[in-house]
């Protein structure tokens, strides 16, 4: 089954929506500038639904941003990140490896086949649309690449596609890219940083249908 992954989550009640969903990731946003960074307060609220370990709930996913190491402890301390989502150098990514023993995700913008990594210094990648000049965040800007791209892209590991995504046309960028997970956050708003419950469940209804799960796994 494809992998789902809502990014840009800010409270409780969507974090429990997407535990009812089965859905695999959730992603919470420690960059300042983006309008889904979250609160300290949301953040502590997070912690303290996933201490209480009554039901299986999707794993957490920390979005940062050319962030120090210092800058990536200070959350851990408040919340026990699975996965550390990172924008930087690949330097960086194994540096961050190292220091905090837990899976790293590069996130990685794309426009063309030369662009695609071939070799694995990190747990994961994220797939995306490169960063255009008139662009003030790194990601999350709901722009779509060439999905065919990834087509006949031998993966050196595990990756997700980002990007664009929307429920109307989540089948098909996974029919495209055969990629094995997407993750998505504006295309699930209702207007920028708030997330639509009822976006949310089209998203991942049609991201699991049986043409798109044929199409991965062909």
């Amino acid at each position: 089954m494809v992998g789902v992954k809502i990014c840009g989550i800010r409270d409780i009640s969507t974090v429990q929506l997407c535990t009812e969903l089965k859905v695999e990731w959730i992603g919470l946003v420690f960059y300042a500038p983006s309008p889904r960074f979250i609160s300290t307060d949301e953040l502590k609220k997070i912690a303290l639904l996933y201490a209480n370990k009554s039901c299986e709930r999707p794993k957490l996913v920390g979005l940062f941003v050319k962030a120090s190491n210092q800058e990536i402890a200070q959350v851990l301390d408040v919340i026990n990140l699975d996965i550390l989502q990172i924008y930087d150098s690949p330097e960086r990514i194994q540096d961050i490896r190292s220091t905090f023993h837990r899976p790293v995700w590069h996130s990685r913008g794309v426009s063309s086949v030369n662009d695609l990594p071939s070799s694995m210094a990190c747990d994961g990648f994220v797939i995306e649309a490169k960063v255009a000049s008139e662009n003030s965040l790194p990601g999350g800007v709901g722009r779509c690449f060439d999905w065919g791209v990834t087509q006949g892209w031998r993966a050196p590991g595990f990756w997700l596609l980002a990007g664009g995504l929307t429920p109307s046309n989540v089948a098909q960028a996974i029919a495209a890219s055969s990629s094995p997970a997407v993750d998505v956050s504006s295309g699930v708003e209702e207007h920028i940083g708030f997330k639509s419950h009822s976006l949310i469940k089209k998203f991942v209804k049609n991201a699991r249908m049986p043409l798109a799960h044929e199409k991965n796994s062909s």
